[in-house]
């Protein structure tokens, strides 16, 4: 590491920035995002708002981060402004109360509107890092998110030089950044491996103000192991994807793989890891979860393309201590590049994503509860599906003990159409949607994605609805929720009453 950079504590640093300053943190999930400089700003904004001192700064990430940036600086209440993701429960609240913006956001686009200047001026980037050199190289740490950009469109930069983190991770990020148009190339990227750009991020050395050195791991979150249901929807899911081989819809080397993260997710890839009839597979996804590197040691999975390692502590320790094997099968990018549209169909991904509900008719709501309440946002599930070889789904059939029917007659707020989703499952079946009419995609999705308690109900609900390509009545179509709102539990709706 170069000797030209000051050195500050972490609360030198927090005292550098202003009221009303926008940050870019890097990062993408906890992993790489920057740690004793929030917290320091968190504890600064206690101490500003107990004299009565307005502070509050605008927080923009790769994705969601972790306790030590989200939940310390909401906790402090110094967030006016955050965008794209998170998934924090006391930032959560802030967002549904109204006292802190949010702007939820295809992650894809993040960078490239920060370049625009579509979300105002970067005041600070503020950059973890494993490794930074006198001419402004900076190794980033487990990911990668918008750190490139933030640096880039930034005034001044921070460095949180992580000594957690080995300077041996030089290699394993692919760091590119896009012109802007009417300049803009093609993605050279033809294979899941391929790489395009730099193992460093390269910055201004000038613009680097000061370096904080710390030792925190990351503040990494547990995903949990797949349940019973879980694991019917990920076998649900093996079987529709082993079918497709047979039927020549897959070519019979298979396609790359895009997945979500959490126990639906875990599920459906440990059941597609050992289903007999699917041959070793890539990823090309934005975050690499536990239930991969399983894979990976199995050889089941060869290359994984990711913006984050998004693993355990226990795991992320195991990949630092055998790094040249991992570093051979794992590259990580920017956010731009893993979620990039045009790479995402060129290389013909199959996506795997989770929603809150879906409608009869093949519409998803994967952000908000109730149509208002925002739970975490729509990360990349909008950049994969849009663009995917083939789009899927997946949910629990009911969530609340079954008070909720995750399939309705018409979802609350809407994130994916019926004209983008491709494939539903849940633990009762799976069906797949494509070429299908509206009509169509409504009887196959209740009579084999609801669950037996709500079929009747939902039959009863499009048995009344008649006329028109897409047969739904306003007065009846949020029914299931109106119901919930009132009893909490959507069961036992007066469908002579509402459909009189």
């Amino acid at each position: 590491m170069a000797d030209r950079y000051a050195r500050l504590a972490a609360p030198e640093a927090a005292a550098l920035i202003k009221h009303g300053n926008n940050l870019g943190f890097s990062g993408f999930t906890p992993s790489g995002s920057p740690k004793a400089i929030p917290m320091a700003l968190a504890e600064r904004a206690v101490i500003d708002h107990l004299y009565d001192r307005p502070f509050k700064v605008g927080v923009l990430t790769g994705a969601s981060t972790g306790n030590f940036l989200d939940g310390a600086l909401a906790k402090a209440d110094a967030i006016s402004f955050r965008t794209p993701y998170q998934t924090n429960d006391e930032l959560r609240k802030r967002i549904n109360d109204g006292t802190c913006r949010f702007v939820d956001m295809h992650l894809s686009l993040v960078p490239q509107f920060v370049r625009y200047g579509f979300l105002g001026k970067i005041d600070w980037a503020i950059i973890e890092a494993a490794d930074v050199t006198s001419d402004g190289e900076i190794i980033l740490t487990s990911a990668v998110g918008a750190a490139p950009t933030y640096a880039a469109v930034a005034d001044k930069i921070l460095i949180e030089l992580n000594r957690a983190h080995p300077v041996e991770l030089r290699g394993m990020h692919d760091i590119f950044e896009p012109q802007n148009p009417p300049h803009r190339r093609e993605l050279p990227i033809y294979r899941v491996s391929d790489r395009i750009g730099s193992p460093a991020l390269k910055v201004d050395p000038s613009k680097i103000v000061g370096i904080v050195e710390t030792n925190y791991e990351d503040d990494s979150r547990a995903l949990g192991e797949a349940g019973e249901i879980h694991q019917k929807i990920g076998q649900n899911v093996a079987e529709f994807l082993a079918n497709e081989m047979k039927a020549g819809r897959i070519p019979p080397t298979f396609l790359p793989l895009q997945s979500g993260v959490g126990e639906t997710a875990n599920g459906i890839l440990g059941m597609v890891g050992t289903h007999p009839d699917i041959p070793p597979f890539e990823m090309y996804t934005e975050v690499l979860q536990d239930s991969v590197i399983a894979l990976m040691k199995e050889e089941k999975c060869r290359f994984v393309s990711t913006c984050s390692l998004s693993v355990s502590t226990e795991l992320l320790r195991e990949i630092y201590g055998n790094l040249p094997w991992y570093k051979e099968r794992i590259v990580m990018r920017p956010q731009e590049i893993s979620n990039n549209p045009e790479a995402i169909r060129r290389l013909g991904l199959i996506s795997m994503n989770t929603a809150i509900e879906v409608d009869i008719f093949g519409n998803v709501n994967s952000t908000h509860v109730m149509g208002s309440k925002m739970m975490n946002g729509i990360g990349g599930s909008g950049d994969f599906t849009r663009n995917a070889y083939i789009s899927i789904f997946t949910c629990p059939s009911t969530a609340k003990g079954g008070k909720i029917s995750t399939i309705v007659p018409q979802v609350s707020h809407t994130d994916h159409s019926e004209h983008s989703v491709q494939v539903v499952a849940t633990e009762w079946g799976v069906v797949d949607l494509r070429g299908r009419t509206p009509t169509e995609r409504a009887r196959l999705i209740v009579d084999n994605c609801a669950h037996p308690e709500y079929r009747d109900e939902l039959h009863r609900y499009f048995d009344y609805v008649k006329g028109g390509h897409t047969p739904q009545t306003l007065a009846a179509a949020y029914a299931f929720h109106v119901q919930f709102m009132k009893t909490g539990d959507m069961r036992g709706i007066d469908w002579k009453r509402i459909l009189a």
